[in-house]
C-alpha cells in the first residue's frame, strides 16, 4: 500500500482517493489471500466479472474503482496494465444538471441562517468546489478589487474570481455575526472547544464536506426543486447561465480552472443561446395554426 500511497501522492491526488483505492485493493486481496500482482488475469476477470453482477447501481462504481485501484497497484510497482488485462473503462457521456436562474434564486431565498445563505452564494456566484469552498480562508477576501483568491484549487493551481457587489455585501454581513477566525466557513469558537477528542485527528474548524453537501441538499428540497442538486450543481449552473448572459467560452475556461476546452464546451450543449436558440415544432405550429 505504501507504494500506492507514493504513486498517488506524485500524482497530486488526494488522501481520499489513496484510502478509496487501498480500500478495493484490499478487498481483493482478502478475497482471495493474496496481493493482486500475485494473481493472475483469468482470476482478475472472474473477481471483476462477480463485481458486475453482484452490482445493482447502473453506474457499477465498485467495479469501476476496484480497476481503478488495479491500476494504480500496477502503475506503482512499474507493471503494465496488460500485466492483468485490466479492461478499459469507457466514460460515460452525461450532460451536468442545471438550474434555471428562477431556481438558484428560490435556493437562496429559502435559506433561513445568513451562513447558509452565503455559502449558497459563493458556491454559486464564484463557481467554487467543495474543496475549494471548505478551504477558503478570510485573507482570500479582496473586497477592494472585488476578487476571490481559490488557493491551490484542482490540479494544485490558484485563480482569481469576480466578486458580486450583492455577495460582498452579504459577506461583510456574515463576517460581522460570525466573527469566522480563520476559515470563511468555520465551526464557532464554542463547537470547536466542546468537540470530541475522537475527531482529533485531521480535525479542524471548517466546515465537513458532509456539512456543505447537506446545506445544498436542504436548500435545495426547501426550494422544492425535483433535479438531482449537488454542489458541483451550482458550478455547472454558473458556466451555462454565463455563457447564455454573453461571456466568451475562454473567460468561462479560465475562471472554471479547466486545463482544457474541451471541458468547457460542454456547456455549449446546454446553454440556451439567443444566436442559435433552440425550439419546439409545436411552437410554430401553434403560432400558425392555433388561432385559426
Amino acid at each position: 500500500m505504501i507504494s500506492i500511497f507514493r504513486t498517488v501522492s506524485v500524482l497530486g491526488r488526494s488522501q481520499s482517493t489513496f484510502q478509496n483505492y487501498s480500500r478495493h485493493v484490499a478487498a481483493v486481496s482478502l478475497h482471495f489471500g493474496k496481493i493482486p500482482t500475485e494473481l493472475d488475469p483469468e482470476q482478475i476477470h472472474d473477481y471483476l466479472f462477480y463485481l458486475q453482477k453482484k452490482s445493482k447501481s447502473p453506474s457499477q462504481s465498485y467495479f469501476k474503482h476496484t480497476v481503478y485501484g488495479l491500476r494504480f497497484l500496477l502503475k506503482s510497482e512499474g507493471l503494465s496494465y496488460d500485466f492483468l488485462s485490466l479492461p478499459e473503462i469507457k466514460k460515460e457521456k452525461k450532460l451536468p444538471v442545471v438550474l434555471s436562474k428562477q431556481e438558484v434564486w428560490q435556493m437562496l431565498s429559502g435559506c433561513k441562517l445568513l451562513k447558509h445563505k452565503v455559502l449558497i452564494g459563493i458556491l454559486y456566484g464564484c463557481e467554487l468546489r467543495c474543496m475549494e469552498v471548505r478551504n477558503l480562508r478570510l485573507c482570500d477576501l479582496d473586497f477592494d478589487r472585488k476578487q476571490l483568491k481559490v488557493v491551490q484549487g484542482k490540479g494544485k493551481k490558484d485563480r482569481y474570481l469576480p466578486l458580486s457587489d450583492h455577495l460582498i455585501r452579504g459577506l461583510k454581513k456574515y463576517i460581522e455575526a460570525e466573527k469566522p477566525e480563520d476559515y470563511l466557513f468555520g465551526m464557532p469558537r464554542e463547537g470547536r472547544a466542546g468537540a470530541s477528542t475522537s475527531l482529533s485527528t485531521g480535525f479542524d474548524s471548517r466546515y465537513s464536506q458532509r456539512g456543505v453537501q447537506w446545506v445544498v441538499k436542504q436548500a435545495s428540497r426547501a426550494a422544492k426543486i425535483l433535479k438531482e442538486v449537488s454542489v458541483h450543481t451550482l458550478r455547472h449552473s454558473f458556466a451555462t447561465h454565463l455563457l447564455e448572459d454573453g461571456m466568451d467560452i475562454l473567460s468561462i475556461e479560465n475562471l472554471l480552472g479547466h486545463e482544457s476546452i474541451d471541458r468547457t464546451l460542454i456547456y455549449l450543449q446546454i446553454a440556451q443561446l439567443s444566436t442559435q436558440k433552440l425550439f419546439s415544432p409545436l411552437d410554430t405550429l401553434f403560432s400558425e395554426f392555433g388561432k385559426k
